[in-house]
């Protein structure tokens, strides 16, 4: 199992950047997708999640508005649109997903990319 996301970088305060993960290994249309974030010091926080399907969202109240998650069930991946950037947004973000089973749950990560966002 791998998931391999990208796009991450320096922007500026107001920028935007698009993050891409890449799923194989899995039966990618039935997990359900999930971004995260961890600054250094805090707690890795959920920042937005997709169903498997696609047909539902949710969102973290910080990023409600300015972020949007997608997903390619062909092309194997998941997105996430980051608009109107600030430098709070800067942390490293975590590619998951998961998918339960009886008596447990399948939880996988990937790597991370770092975001940066300072003028």
């Amino acid at each position: 199992v791998q998931l391999v996301e990208s796009g991450g970088g320096l922007v500026q305060p107001g920028g935007s950047l698009r993050l891409s993960c890449v799923g194989s290994g899995f039966t990618f249309s039935t997990f359900g997708m999930s971004w995260y974030r961890q600054d250094p010091g805090k707690e890795r926080e959920l920042v937005a999640a997709i169903s498997s399907a696609g047909g539902s969202t949710n969102y973290a109240d910080a990023v409600k508005g300015r972020f949007s998650i997608s997903r390619d069930n062909a092309k194997k991946t998941v997105y996430l649109e980051m608009n109107v950037l600030k430098p709070d947004d800067t942390a490293v973000y975590y590619c998951n997903a998961r998918k339960p089973y009886f008596g447990g749950r399948y939880d996988y990560w990937g790597q991370g990319t770092q975001v940066t966002v300072s003028s």
